[in-house]
């Protein structure tokens, strides 16, 4: 699947021209390499990390390949947030 329809599928972006854009821009990693194209392909095991728009690095698991955009219930049952538990922030923020 590609990493453009996967970020949209999966509710992590709300647009698939964002997902788009954040790839062409070399602003994701897929398994630690920098992504520069949409078409990349996204496996079940990879790992996607990029920064927000606050400014804070996400990183995620792939945990399933979504078939649709489904509700936002179905899109989070396929990654697993990585840096969820906080400990990657400084004291301070």
């Amino acid at each position: 699947m590609r990493i453009d329809l996967f970020l949209w599928h999966a509710r992590i972006v709300k647009t698939r021209a964002i997902a788009q854009a954040l790839a062409t821009a070399g602003r994701l990693r897929l398994d630690g390499r920098p992504i520069d194209r949409a078409a990349a392909p996204v496996r079940i095991g990879a790992v996607i990390a990029f920064a927000t728009p606050a400014g804070r690095v996400r990183a995620i698991r792939v945990e399933a390949l979504p078939a649709r955009r489904g509700p936002p219930d179905e899109g989070r049952a396929c990654y697993s947030d990585l840096l969820e538990n906080g400990s990657h922030l400084a004291p301070g923020d």
